[in-house]
């Protein structure tokens, strides 16, 4: 007898039906099959400080991590995830009860939507958003609502009166993301206060990314959302290293929140990786203890790495929103007589070399992130200058 299948049931279960393969895989294969210039997906082409890939190597070595290490991380990485805090922003954390070790930021954003809300709750979330939230939102049963930051004097800028409007009985928590990715914008503290104040008011929990936390450039400055009165009981905050010192392949990120939290973001962890990257904790552990002149050296070379390629789009013909954090710039490509991001990104290898991400993707409203286009300037300077004189021929 042989097997049979419905074909009126889909396989894809219908919470994740509209998310198919991601963009960043499309472009990255874009990039190999034509030769292109990668500048889609956010990972830098340079490993990072060689004493922390030594001190990943002597953990191997040394057979710290090789087996499952502790469910919250290893004590010596939440230690210091918890100086680190404490010394760059005074905020406290208990290393064993408000630190919770996560295979990257992406599993702490899922396993804290996981293991905060219940199926029809509402998540306010900033849009453009990176795609995973909207993922994670509905692999929860959630419901997202989104409150586009909308382009104004050269940025893209929360409309808090939006923002307000946006909450209802039914939400549960706000989803914030500064430095914000891929607008790359910083929320000031007049707009921190504002969500703080929300959150206070309507007793909302928040769950706050700030994986770019140490790319801020000009007069930007990062302010944790958890250091502003009322926020510290309520704000599960997120950090990563891959970010900060240029090891994305780790995957090591983290939490911290006030135990209860913590306690409800483990409860959802434990059941998707349960433990992940046992040597490289300890490696990162390290990291985060380097000198203040590892942190200013590293948004140095980036700040010099941005302002390469913002000139040479500009130069190009773009409209270029200078972004004050992240390693990633937002263009409008209407003064190229184009308007459908998809397209032009779908293109622009064959046309000038290139690979780019339409910012389309982070959006609900299509509509609205239809003529913008990022980039990612996390490449060493030759190559970004490459890039920029192969983007120079479309303003011909």
């Amino acid at each position: 007898m042989t097997g049979m299948t419905s074909s009126a049931r889909p396989l894809l279960n219908r919470r994740l039906a509209e998310f198919g393969t991601t963009v960043f895989a499309e472009m990255s294969a874009l990039a190999a099959a034509t030769g292109s210039i990668n500048l889609g997906q956010g990972f830098p082409d340079t490993d990072g400080p060689e004493e922390i890939r030594e001190a990943a190597v002597r953990a191997l070595r040394d057979g710290r991590g090789n087996q499952y290490p502790p469910g919250p991380g290893v004590p010596e990485l939440r230690t210091a995830v918890a100086a680190h805090q404490q010394r760059r922003y005074g905020l406290s954390y208990d290393p064993d009860t408000e630190v919770l070790v996560t295979a990257g930021a992406t599993e702490a954003i899922a396993a804290a939507l996981l293991g905060l809300l219940e199926p029809g709750d509402e998540v306010v979330a900033l849009e453009p958003y990176y795609d995973s939230y909207a993922a994670c939102i509905a692999m929860a049963g959630g419901r997202r609502v989104p409150v586009t930051l909308r382009p104004h004097d050269g940025a893209f800028r929360l409309d808090l009166d939006e923002l307000r409007a946006a909450v209802t009985d039914r939400t549960r928590l706000l989803l914030i993301n500064t430095p914000h990715n891929p607008t790359g914008t910083v929320l000031t503290r007049e707009e921190l206060t504002a969500v703080a104040e929300l959150a206070v008011e309507r007793d909302l929990l928040v769950i706050t990314d700030e994986v770019y936390e140490h790319l801020v450039y000009d007069d930007a400055v990062h302010i944790p959302l958890a250091t502003l009165p009322g926020m510290r009981e309520r704000t599960v905050t997120i950090g990563s290293a891959g970010k900060t010192f240029s090891f994305t392949g780790w995957k090591v990120g983290w939490i911290t929140a006030a135990p209860g939290l913590v306690t409800a973001v483990r409860s959802a962890k434990q059941f998707l990786t349960y433990v992940a990257s046992g040597p490289f904790q300890y490696a990162v552990a390290e990291a985060l203890a380097l000198p203040e002149s590892f942190f200013t050296g590293f948004r140095a070379e980036m700040l010099a790495r941005r302002d390469v390629l913002t000139a040479g789009l500009a130069q190009a013909g773009f409209t270029v929103f200078r972004p004050a954090g992240t390693y990633f710039v937002t263009t409008d490509i209407r003064p190229l007589g184009e308007s459908d991001g998809f397209a032009f990104c779908r293109a622009l290898p064959e046309r000038a070399g290139v690979v780019a991400i339409p910012n389309a993707v982070f959006y609900d409203h299509r509509d609205e992130g239809a003529p913008f286009v990022r980039f990612a300037f996390c490449k060493q300077i030759p190559v970004l200058q490459e890039a920029a004189e192969r983007l120079g021929k479309l303003a011909g």
